[in-house]
């Protein structure tokens, strides 16, 4: 059989289960009932979670397994739930399905003596459909608690069944494209996506409880500002404007702070029209906080009683749900630890140390220019690219640590370095930032702690204060959890010569071929000449907190709808 066949006769398959579905919602609505209907007293409906909570006491040990003493479940009063069937069993006199809400799931028990015609209605309802049952609380022999149904009836109809063998579905592209059903068949992506909106509640809960406003700024800008990257371009028909979607909300904020508010954030979508990598998606989440009269080091301060904030409201909240077992897995598959104090590193000394490490000469850095190549397509005079090569080799063998470095990208990368800035910047990235996992460990070496990369060039970070003992370097941090960046902070350059200097610098990259440069935003300038007070700033990405605390991989993962390429 070919695939078209096969794929002609699983579509065929999948059209008989459509038809068999709509006769039956035809046959709910020839006995009067609604197969849609929307009449749920909800004042009178009890969620999952609720119902296991009345009972928590009659709960047995271990309580993880969820089996329940009968003795201590004796009410009978009837209850009331809703939600979705995702499983059933028995077709005779007697039937178990078990229903799912937001809150949980829970097993119910269909009798035909004790549900009289209703039990008829079993018939019409199929595994998916959304279902209101009534009935007592019980636990079966096995120790489950259960409602033991007086009464059902159909709420809506899926005409669709949930795939067959969900878990064993080899098209992840599919599970991103058909998220609603995958959150159905999978409970854990579901979690996650819950984790997901439980840390940017605590986010809000922190930064609330330290006297931050939450705000909201543009999302349309006529200017590229705020961050160095790439902007999506929209067009405003009545204004005949040109506008970027938001690459960061900084240039705003600090507006803010220019107006008299001392501390303010705002959690938000931003957009880069860049490449689309496990790490990242052309939309995404960010927040971003501004806070007067504080530096760069109170902020570092603040970052680790924020993460280790949500961390904690994460466990407490998946405990409360009775997923306490889910948060441990997350925890314990984790090769870092929030428990330590975090490393802070400023950037030349972590390549110093590394240079050690790689057991590369003392004067490397000085050696970087000659080994720079140019892109694919151009070529070195013979003797400059032979001194390189000879100068990587031997780089390259000095010890285990130097072999697994990755010169030939590194060469091209220093070619398109300008400065001495932009080389230490070049260095950090090839020789510290793929090994800080191995190189800052926790006190018993079991794991990896967060590392805050500190005092970056001033060519690279046009928007953050030089340092006052070393102007070619700025007050500015960057952490890395497990090697992956999550947050970049600085104090604030609130200087409007040397902004507007910076801002020029960009402008010049930009007329040389940069592709990832800010434009003059001659706005801010005159914002900063009315003053702007000593100030801090910091961005996190909140997809990238969500990978590191639920252990995903990728940051489709934890995006409910991520971009995909349309479908052929």
């Amino acid at each position: 059989m070919t695939e078209k066949d096969l794929s002609s006769e699983a579509s065929g398959g999948e059209e008989a289960l459509l038809q068999a579905r709509r006769e039956k919602s035809q046959a709910v609505r020839a006995r009067g009932e609604n197969p849609f209907a929307n009449d749920v007293a909800a004042e009178a409906r009890i969620r999952v979670a609720e119902l296991r909570a009345e009972y928590a006491d009659a709960l047995l040990e271990p309580k993880s397994e969820l089996r329940y003493d009968p003795d201590k479940v004796v009410d009978n009063s009837t209850r009331n739930v809703c939600g979705r069937i995702v499983a059933r069993r028995g077709f005779g006199k007697a039937s178990f399905l078990r229903l799912r809400d937001d809150s949980g799931e829970i097993q119910l028990f269909a009798k035909m003596d004790l549900l009289g015609d209703a039990f008829a209605r079993l018939s019409d309802i199929d595994v998916a459909d959304h279902i209101e049952a009534r009935g007592r609380a019980m636990v079966t022999r096995t120790g489950e608690l259960s409602l033991e149904l007086s009464d059902l009836r159909l709420l809506t109809k899926a005409l669709r069944p949930l795939p067959d063998k969900w878990h064993g579905l080899s098209d992840v592209d599919l599970r991103y494209r058909r998220r609603y059903v995958d959150l159905v068949a999978n409970p854990e992506v579901a979690a996650v996506l819950r984790a997901r909106s439980i840390m940017v509640q605590a986010l809000r809960e922190f930064l609330d409880g330290e006297q931050f406003l939450e705000v909201e700024t543009p999302t349309l800008h006529p200017l590229i500002g705020g961050a160095a990257a790439r902007p999506f371009v929209t067009h405003h028909n009545t204004l005949d404007m040109k506008l970027f979607m938001r690459i960061a909300p900084e240039l705003y904020l600090k507006r803010l702070l220019v107006g008299g508010y001392e501390r303010v954030y705002e959690i938000g979508r931003c957009y880069r029209n860049e490449g689309i990598s496990t790490r990242h998606n052309p939309e995404f989440t960010m927040l971003e906080y501004y806070q007067a009269y504080a530096t760069y080091e109170t902020l570092m301060d603040n970052t680790e009683r924020m993460l280790r904030h949500v961390d904690q409201r994460l466990q407490q909240r998946f405990e409360e749900r009775g997923l306490g077992e889910l948060y441990a897995g997350f925890r314990d598959s984790r090769s870092f630890t929030l428990d330590e104090p975090f490393a802070r590193v400023p950037m030349q000394a972590s390549i110093a140390a590394a240079g050690r490490r790689a057991e590369l000469p003392e004067n490397f850095m000085a050696e970087l220019p000659a080994i720079a190549l140019p892109p694919q397509g151009q070529e070195l005079p013979e003797a400059e690219r032979a001194r390189g090569d000879a100068l990587v080799g031997s780089f390259a063998k000095s010890s285990k640590r130097s072999r697994a470095v990755d010169w030939k990208n590194f060469r091209r990368g220093l070619f398109g370095c300008e400065t001495t800035g932009d080389r230490i910047f070049a260095a950090y990235e090839y020789l510290v930032e793929p090994f800080l996992p191995e190189d800052y460990r926790s006190a018993d070496g079991s794991k990896s702690i967060p590392v805050f990369i500190m005092d970056y060039p001033f060519e690279i970070s046009p928007l953050a204060r030089r340092k006052d003992d070393d102007p070619a370097l700025t007050d500015r941090f960057e952490l890395f959890v497990d090697g992956r960046e999550l947050c970049n902070a600085f104090s604030e350059l609130n200087d409007p010569e040397d902004q507007a200097e910076r801002f020029r610098d960009q402008v010049e990259r930009k007329a040389r071929g940069a592709a990832e440069t800010m434009d003059y935003d001659a706005d801010y300038i005159r914002a900063l000449e009315h003053g702007m007070p000593p100030a801090a700033g910091f961005g996190l990405g909140v997809d990238r907190l969500v990978m590191m605390l639920t252990g995903q991989s990728s940051i489709r993962d934890v995006i409910a709808f991520p971009l995909l390429r349309a479908e052929s």
